[in-house]
């Protein structure tokens, strides 16, 4: 059997999508399409939407947001599930909230000054989805989601879990949903009460701060290096004169050198090749290895 007739026979209900071109899931604009592409409405779906998937063996790529993940032009052979808006509920909570792993982070923190609650101001304009803030324990200004997580709904294998924040281990764009792989379902987020208005304006200055130092108008996957010990990727980046510097459609943004953007018609072998410029250039000047931050996954065209 198919995976298509598995699909009709543990979740019925889903739509599946074949050969979606996967650029327009991601913020990089780049990226070949799926085989396979469903948008589960919730977690029983999602769940036989994975069965389906081990039982004919085809390879399964979650996404949210797309905002950390560049997908090759040769697209992804097997099974894209996205978890977006159709799993973003928010809900209050006496200390704090609770997000399903498809609403935004910026969702989130608006959730947070809806209700006075600080802790959350940092994440009001990463671009990337709760399931992946946490998933990689993102973070800004100073800001991280370990600092805020209580607790948390995963799916190890074919068992749905609560755990306490500790057991994700966080670290630097690190947790052990990483090694384990798990599915962050959604979180619990303890939260203090604060002044509104305070809140509004550390986000409102937090929102022009990005603005200002960041290429936001063009197509990019955030930080695209992971900061080296003891370094600032951007500046490393910088002092090694490649602002500004191509690779097709692909550039070092002349804003924040820590930063790869689309000017408009970048392939991911644009992106791929540029990555490596700026990890052979940096380590012959300075010799400090640049690891990507952003997740690459998918097939050579």
């Amino acid at each position: 059997m198919m995976l298509l007739d598995y699909m009709k026979k543990y979740c019925p209900e889903a739509v599946i999508r074949r050969n979606v071109s996967l650029d327009k899931y991601t913020t990089l604009r780049v990226g070949g399409p799926a085989d396979y592409f469903a948008e589960p409405e919730n977690e029983l779906t999602l769940c036989n939407m994975l069965k389906a998937a081990r039982e004919t063996d085809t390879p399964v790529l979650l996404i949210g947001n797309g905002s950390n993940l560049l997908v090759r032009d040769g697209g992804f052979q097997g099974l894209v599930i996205r978890l977006g808006k159709k799993f973003s509920a928010i809900e209050k909570r006496d200390n704090g909230l609770y997000a399903q792993s498809g609403a935004l982070m910026s969702a989130l923190a608006k959730e947070a000054l809806r209700y006075a609650y600080t802790g959350l101001e940092f994440a009001q304009g990463i671009p990337g989805t709760v399931g992946g803030g946490v998933y990689m324990n993102a973070g800004a200004y100073g800001g991280e989601m370990a600092q805020v997580i209580e607790s948390l709904r995963i799916l190890d294998g074919e068992e749905i879990r609560e755990i306490p924040a500790e057991e994700m281990a966080f670290s630097y764009r690190h947790t052990k949903a990483m090694d384990e792989k798990w599915i962050v379902l959604g979180a619990a987020f303890r939260l203090e009460l604060g002044d509104p208005k305070e809140i509004d304006e550390k986000m409102q200055d937090l929102a022009l701060r990005r603005k200002t130092k960041q290429p936001l108008e063009y197509p990019s996957a955030g930080s695209f290096f992971k900061r080296p010990a003891g370094y600032f990727a951007g500046a490393l980046i910088e002092q090694s004169n490649l602002k500004g510097v191509s690779v097709g459609g692909a550039q070092v943004s002349e804003k924040h050198a820590g930063f790869l953007i689309n000017t408009g018609n970048a392939t991911a072998s644009d992106f791929l090749g540029l990555m490596k410029k700026v990890q052979d250039t940096v380590w012959e000047k300075f010799g400090v290895h640049m690891e990507n931050e952003v997740r690459i996954v998918g097939n050579e065209k």
